[in-house]
């Protein structure tokens, strides 16, 4: 089997290295395509060096069975004609195809059996804040349907890119300096502060990064349960957080909810307050799992739970997903092994 990657040279890209050779993803090939400027570079796979395909249309995915690629919405578009024609399974860690109605939308916790329904060959990756909050929706919705959702986020620097996170180490380094801090990439100053705006606002006053979630979560969960979000961006490097708030047709209790969790694959329960234990971005940067804690029933309404849920966005909520949904393809027969 041969795996290629687009876009190796971003973050998401490298991380995809590192996953499948973490995962030891069972294939006998990597292929690695990037821009132009990256063409020629090398990356270290297994102790092997990989040199870098310039990305260019033609018949370099003839033999190619799933290609990850995470190059940004217009290179998808452009190019996902030739990376699919021979054959190849395009898992698209872009927005380009993920409110289109014959791509699938996949959480492999949530929906897996959606990757077989790909009539164009592309199955989407979804938003990382949103694939972070569905893995933890999943098992409150196995007990009770949910109605409605309403969500927090609290976003890390590098869910902008490597851009992100550079200007927020610039100006960390500017303000411990005495300097004045630079402001490039957000639209405020963000060492130091927190900006409730992601992404572009739309018409209803809502931020596209906002709207993402209710739409995402729809067509992942195959539901009608509205959610409503403020998106928020805070001065940490790594992994995203958000403050959930779950409200079910019927009660449930913590308890039950907890239980869930911990029997949930890709969740991992952390909560006791008693010793001030819950999940925070600095320890969860690197792991696989979604992690949640302060699992409380509302004290507003008796048929919510409010909880807590970390995860990095560049691993499960980007890389680490596209990679589990190759891998469900190949124990489903869907490729070849």
């Amino acid at each position: 089997m041969k795996v290629a990657i687009v876009g190796v040279s971003g973050a998401v890209g490298q991380e995809f290295l590192k996953v499948l050779a973490e995962r030891d993803f069972p294939m006998d090939e990597l292929v690695i395509f990037g821009s132009a400027r990256s063409a020629g570079k090398t990356y270290e796979f297994k102790g092997k060096q990989l040199t870098v395909k310039e990305l260019k249309h033609g018949d370099d995915f003839k033999d190619i069975d799933i290609a990850l690629t995470s190059a940004g919405a217009g290179v998808s578009k452009e190019y996902a004609e030739t990376i699919t024609k021979h054959g190849a399974i395009m898992i698209d860690n872009s927005s380009a195809f993920r409110y289109v109605d014959d791509v699938p939308l996949v959480v492999p916790e949530v929906n897996p059996e959606d990757s077989k329904n790909r009539p164009r060959n592309i199955i989407a990756n979804p938003n990382c804040s949103t694939i972070q909050m569905v893995v933890a929706l999943k098992p409150i919705e196995n007990l009770s349907k949910i109605k409605r959702v309403r969500v927090a986020t609290y976003q890390a620097a590098s869910g902008a890119g490597a851009q992100g996170i550079a200007e927020l180490e610039d100006q960390v380094k500017s303000i411990a300096e005495g300097k004045p801090a630079k402001v490039e990439k957000f639209s405020h100053q963000l060492a130091m502060n927190i900006i409730p705006h992601i992404d572009v606002f739309l018409d209803n006053d809502y931020t596209k990064e906002e709207m993402k979630m209710n739409w995402e979560t729809k067509k992942i969960m195959h539901t009608d349960a509205e959610v409503s979000a403020t998106c928020v961006r805070i001065p940490v490097a790594r992994a995203h957080s958000e403050a959930i708030w779950v409200e079910t047709e019927k009660p449930l209790t913590a308890e039950e909810v907890t239980k869930a969790f911990e029997a949930f694959e890709g969740l991992t329960v952390i909560d006791n307050p008693a010793k001030n234990e819950y999940p925070m971005p600095l320890f969860v940067s690197g792991k696989d799992d979604v992690y949640v804690g302060r699992i409380r029933q509302d004290v507003t309404d008796p048929n919510s739970i409010t909880f807590w849920c970390v995860g990095d966005q560049i691993k499960k909520g980007a890389a680490l997903n596209a990679v589990q949904i190759a891998e469900w393809l190949v124990a489903n027969g869907e490729v070849k092994s």
